[in-house]
């Protein structure tokens, strides 16, 4: 039996970076969303959607090429 965790754990990281970010994006310019000048919700959802994106790429190149 072939389990490769790398799929669902990059969907997860996808969906909830994706989430993070339009809510970071949508409340930029909101007066007390970044106290410190940083959109954090923005920069660390950029993160975890790029860390999914780069999972499920790895898990669709070991699927396609039978590792």
């Amino acid at each position: 039996m072939k389990l490769d965790v790398r799929m669902p754990i990059g969907l997860f990281f996808v969906l909830v970076g994706a989430l993070l970010t339009v809510y970071g994006a949508v409340t930029l310019h909101e007066p007390g969303a970044s106290p410190t000048g940083v959109p954090i919700d923005l920069v660390w959802g950029a993160v975890l959607l790029a860390f999914g994106i780069v999972m499920v790429t790895l898990a669709r190149r070991a699927r396609r090429l039978g590792v």
